[in-house]
């Protein structure tokens, strides 16, 4: 029997999840809800088996739709989701799964103790070229991981309602977390609003790791051209990902650099450099969503935990949580407690108990002092 589908917002990405839930053997959409009448006429018009509704208590009362998938403002992703989950309902939520860490929980706790799913819409961990990296992070081909560098950069879409590092950001944030296996420690941002007074329209992002690993995220409304690229450096290889590349969009490159001396003399060593091949992996080309939403209904039948779960798309807004208050407040952010929803999956990582040399290192470039996030 199919697993029954409620899509609520047909804006701008509902109609890519209805679309791909039509398409996805096992679902069958039954409902669309959306409080704009023309919306629901474009429902109708391509898909006239679908029911549509502009009241969300009409989708949550119906007892054949098993799974509601969640696609409007971050405003109303924890309302929505509550009620769904009090409904008895699964849930796909799109990205952020919430506004605020506490939110967070209470809806990770109430699909726990509904023994619901809730999954978030971090498409890009559902793309071949991320599951490629994955599983080259995974096997050691890269070594330590010393760096992660991602640019995300475009000509708008401003939001109303949010500024770019809630918009933009969590693209790379989820995609940190999930191929690093572990959570930043310190947060600092700084950011500019040049269009609106009260809305960051570029933003950058520093964040700092255990055993000195360092990411930084560049997150921009106002950019001439549309750049999706991250680079990771390891030591043993490194790789750059570009996702506006339709050919070879993760290339491989085996470079490098080190010591070639004794380290204690280091100002007399010289540094040995590596420049190898280059190669770009064969990578699966399947659409992220229609990976997403398989994904999705195989943990609704298995009962099993979604690789974009409640517990990632908590770390997330820890992180973007403590990146606004950054922001605010001119300084660096202590996250207490990182680690403590994700499992650390890198090899070689110190234990997370290095806040005093991220104290030193952030404060000389910080002089304002610290804000320290507990955990909760």
């Amino acid at each position: 029997m199919p697993i029954g589908i409620g899509v609520v917002g047909y804006g701008y990405w509902g109609p890519n999840l209805v679309r791909n839930f039509m398409e996805t053997p096992g679902a069958e959409v039954l409902v669309c809800c959306d409080r704009d009448e023309s919306r629901l006429a474009r429902v109708h018009d391509r898909y006239p088996s679908v029911r549509t509704t502009t009241e969300y208590a009409d989708l949550l009362d119906d007892p054949s739709v098993d799974a509601v998938i969640i696609a409007t403002p971050v405003s109303t992703h924890f309302e929505l989701a509550r009620r769904a989950l009090e409904a008895g309902k699964h849930v796909l939520v799109e990205k952020p799964l919430a506004q605020r860490v506490s939110q967070c929980r209470q809806l990770a706790d109430l699909a726990s103790r509904r023994g619901l799913v809730l999954q978030v819409d971090h498409t890009f961990l559902y793309t071949g070229a991320v599951r490629k990296i994955k599983s080259l992070i995974d096997a050691g081909d890269l070594g330590d991981i010393y760096y992660f560098d991602s640019v995300r950069i475009n000509l708008g879409l401003f939001q109303h309602d949010t500024n770019v590092i809630w918009d933009l950001a969590p693209h790379d944030v989820s995609m940190m977390i999930h191929l690093l296996g572990t959570v930043p420690e310190v947060v600092s941002a700084v950011g500019a609003s040049h269009v609106s007074d009260r809305l960051e329209s570029i933003a950058y992002v520093t964040l700092g790791f255990p055993d000195r690993l360092l990411a930084h995220l560049h997150v921009n409304w106002l950019a001439p051209a549309k750049v999706r690229r991250t680079i990771i450096g390891g030591s043993k290889r490194m790789l750059i990902y570009d996702d506006m590349d339709m050919s070879e969009k993760v290339k491989v490159y085996d470079t490098g650099a080190r010591l070639n001396g004794d380290p204690e003399g280091a100002y007399r060593a010289m540094v040995e450099y590596r420049s190898g091949d280059m190669y770009a992996p064969k990578l699966d080309k399947t659409e992220a969503l229609a990976v997403e939403c398989a994904h999705f209904l195989a943990c609704i039948l298995h009962e099993a935990t979604p690789i974009s779960g409640a517990a990632l798309g908590t770390e997330i807004v820890r992180v973007l949580e403590a990146a606004d208050r950054s922001l605010r407040a001119g300084s660096f952010v202590l996250l207490e407690g990182s680690g403590s929803h994700v499992p650390t999956t890198r090899r070689g990582l110190v234990p997370a108990n290095s806040a005093g040399s991220w104290r030193e290192a952030f404060g000389l470039a910080l002089p304002l002092g610290e804000l320290e996030v507990k955990a909760g």
